[in-house]
């Protein structure tokens, strides 16, 4: 079933904050929750992507990726830390430009599991 999706397990990107400067560290953690069986966790990538409200056009600004072989069992939860330097140069949150961490897990079995996390840069 988890092939499928079905009682797979999830993901989601803790942030302390939704607001962040140029520069500064976003410190926090991946959340992951087993399902109703247990899988091998593959890779964890998070997309700081930009998304330009006038064009419609969705940037990749820069990608975090962590590597693991580890088993997360039936109904577990599982944290691993996020450390990542917005650059000093991004640019800040207005009308027309937004931010997001497109955030997925890959198991060596089964389907996918996404997130997304809005931020803003001031």
């Amino acid at each position: 079933m988890s092939l499928l999706g079905i009682g797979s397990a999830q993901i989601d990107l803790i942030l302390p904050k939704e607001t962040y400067r140029p520069g500064e560290h976003i410190v926090g953690y991946f959340l992951i929750k087993g399902g109703t069986i247990e899988q091998q966790i593959k890779r964890i990538d998070s997309d700081l992507v930009m998304i330009d409200q006038a064009t419609g056009i969705e940037k990749v600004i820069d990608t975090v990726t962590l590597l693991t072989s580890k088993l997360i069992h039936s109904g577990e939860l599982y944290k691993k830390s996020l450390t990542y330097k917005l650059s000093s140069t991004v640019p800040i949150t207005t009308k027309e430009i937004s931010y997001r961490f497109k955030t997925k897990i890959t198991f060596s079995e089964g389907v996918e599991s996404r997130d997304q996390d809005i931020i803003q840069i001031i």
